[in-house]
């Protein structure tokens, strides 16, 4: 059974990765991103590491925006130096964020990144999002109605700073994550090197079905962030989602195979070829998680998961919907 999947750029990347996104929710909550516990994050994230990495995690996915890479190259290192595991076997993820539009904060994002991770190089770096925020230090710069301000560059530029890194050495794959498909579409006509994967929310009650065909159709990999309805999340979700971990439809299907709903999610998105990156700081559920392969959803099952598709986004940053580049203005 295949535990990867090769993406355009010629490498192979798990199909089940250990997202990181917020730390710990638990420990670590904070009213915005300017108050965020930067110690208390990546001493949390070190522990998560060493638990992710035991449970049979290789692929790790992170960001700037998280500000948990230091805790996250700590633990690389660890079980690097220790000699339980080899630097080429763990696939690295981090993004750009939105700041770093332009060529030249572009290319000292790529270098900060791997500064914080402390690693030679880069599995796979994505540009965050479509959206060029207003430099500075602000990592959700608002205007006095609290919508985003806008700033200088594109993700054009970010681009060009990717593949140029791939050139120097410092990346081995790049892609795109929250890019609709018309932004996909314009990027393509400039691109030399062309997106690997694209990273968007995707689950039962959020499918995507029309942006996963239309990238599967230029060969582009859909990573699912995500991919439970991010349930623990009490800083961004939409409050109206509901937890789809208690949906029945997947509870039956659960007990059919003497598995959890949550294995049950994950598993029909393995199926469609879309990598996941669920996140849990509990080591129990790390190794849930991740052992979905050892059984398989037969044709009905899969329709009956196809069927909860409800259209319905855990997160819509309406802080950004003011944005030129805000990408869910369109149907995909």
């Amino acid at each position: 059974m295949d535990y990867t999947i090769k993406l355009n750029s010629g490498y192979e990347m798990p199909l089940v990765g250990m997202g990181s996104w917020l730390g710990k929710d638990e420990e670590v909550k904070f009213k915005n991103f300017q108050q965020m516990k930067l110690t208390e994050i990546n001493i949390e994230m070190e522990k998560i590491m060493s638990d992710a990495f035991d449970a049979g995690y290789r692929h790790i996915d992170t960001a700037f925006l998280y500000g948990n890479q230091k805790g996250i190259g700590k633990g690389i290192l660890k079980v690097i130096t220790d000699g339980k595991i080899l630097r080429d076997d763990i696939f690295v993820t981090t993004k750009i964020w939105n700041t770093s539009h332009t060529y030249a904060r572009a290319k000292e994002a790529i270098y900060e990144n791997l500064r914080q991770l402390g690693l030679d190089y880069i599995d796979l770096m994505l540009i965050h999002w479509p959206m060029a925020f207003k430099e500075g230090d602000d990592i959700f710069p608002l205007d006095s109605n609290g919508k985003v301000i806008e700033g200088e560059g594109h993700f054009f530029e970010a681009w060009k700073a990717l593949e140029d890194s791939i050139e120097e050495g410092h990346v081995r794959s790049i892609g795109v994550s929250n890019f609709n498909h018309k932004q996909i579409e314009r990027l393509l006509e400039k691109a030399k090197i062309r997106p690997a994967v694209n990273q968007v929310e995707m689950h039962p009650y959020y499918q995507q079905k029309k942006l996963r065909d239309y990238c599967k159709e230029k060969g582009i990999i859909v990573t699912a962030f995500s991919p439970l309805g991010s349930p623990g999340d009490t800083n961004f979700r939409n409050k109206q989602m509901p937890n789809i971990l208690t949906d029945p439809v997947l509870a039956e299907i659960a007990k059919k195979h003497g598995k959890s709903p949550a294995q049950v999610a994950l598993r029909w998105a393995v199926q469609n070829g879309v990598i996941v990156i669920p996140k849990s700081a509990n080591p129990v559920r790390m190794k849930e998680n991740i052992s979905i392969f050892d059984f398989k959803l037969d044709n009905d099952e899969m329709k009956k998961v196809e069927g909860l598709d409800r259209n319905m986004r855990c997160f819509n940053l309406e802080m950004c919907d003011n944005h030129k580049e805000f990408p869910f203005k369109e149907e995909y």
